[in-house]
């Protein structure tokens, strides 16, 4: 570790410290009330790893685990695709570039209940917006929040198009790093624009990539606030996320078993920040 490395360690030691602790304080209390049979209407008491054993033959808990991982799967790939599309756009030199970044960042500035809440309005089968231009164009009506493949693609769409315009700033701020002299140089050697793309801006913007990966893929492991106001976990529990399914838990005061379904969510996200930050080698591009 050179010199530098260290000085940089030694200023950022005490702040590191700081967010450590705000991140672990919360953790290990929900995982000591996690060992406790902490229901409001018994008499508290503690129970090991029994919330643990219990959660593992929970059936609707693993099909929420399902549904979570899906959803994140789908809507982080689709944010990433269409993140990078609009990135590489707004990187172009045109007029009124300023003023389109600016608008690009609308969707992500609305808070996310307000927008769960349009998206809600827009799904609705009377009088929805999705609806009104289906009848117009096919004179068909489609129950989008009624079947559970409606109801997936429906929370997608909506959990995408807020977020997507996060993932499409933190890769404009990658590609802006992105010395102009190596897409001559590609232009030189013959290379098309798809192995630039590939060859070029994917492996300098990797870093950046990587965050954005972990921003949202965290964030949507953790949904709650889309699928509470547009679905409520519906139809038939089929679209009940993991903090959903805790936050239920939560309401019938059984705050021990609640407790673990939040630790257990916290374990997948740990887990795959872990094999993202592995995937980046940060630590290599440091050195």
């Amino acid at each position: 570790m050179n010199r530098e490395i260290r000085e940089a360690f030694f200023f950022i030691l005490p702040l590191g410290i700081f967010v450590l602790l705000l991140m672990l304080l919360p953790v290990i209390g929900s995982f000591w009330i996690s060992l406790w049979q902490d229901v409001s209407f018994l008499p508290r008491k503690f129970t090991g790893l029994g919330n643990y054993f219990r959660l593992f033959k929970d059936f609707q808990f693993w099909q929420s685990a399902g549904f979570t991982l899906i959803f994140s799967f789908a809507s982080v790939t689709l944010e990433m695709v269409a993140g990078t599309i609009i990135a590489l756009v707004l990187n172009e030199s045109f007029r009124f570039r300023g003023i389109m970044r600016g608008t690009a960042l609308l969707p992500w500035a609305i808070p996310s209940v307000i927008g769960a809440r349009i998206w809600q309005l827009i799904y609705r089968y009377d009088y929805g917006l999705a609806n009104y231009v289906l009848r117009g164009t096919s004179g068909l009506s489609v129950n989008w929040l009624g079947s559970s493949g409606g109801a997936f693609l429906s929370l997608v769409l909506a959990d995408s198009w807020r977020t997507t315009p996060f993932v499409a700033i933190i890769l404009l701020a990658g590609l802006q790093s992105v010395p102009q002299g190596l897409y001559e140089q590609a232009k030189i050697d013959g290379a098309n624009l798809f192995q630039r793309f590939f060859k070029v801006t994917l492996p300098v913007i990797k870093p950046v990539v990587i965050v954005a990966l972990i921003f949202r893929t965290i964030d949507a492991l953790r949904v709650f606030d889309i699928i509470y106001v547009i679905t409520g976990g519906g139809p038939g529990g089929f679209t009940t996320s993991v903090s959903l399914y805790s936050y239920k838990y939560f309401l019938l005061g059984d705050f021990g078993y609640g407790s673990t379904v939040s630790i257990f969510l916290f374990i997948i996200a740990f887990t795959v920040a872990f094999l993202y930050i592995r995937a980046g080698r940060f630590r290599e591009a440091a050195l």
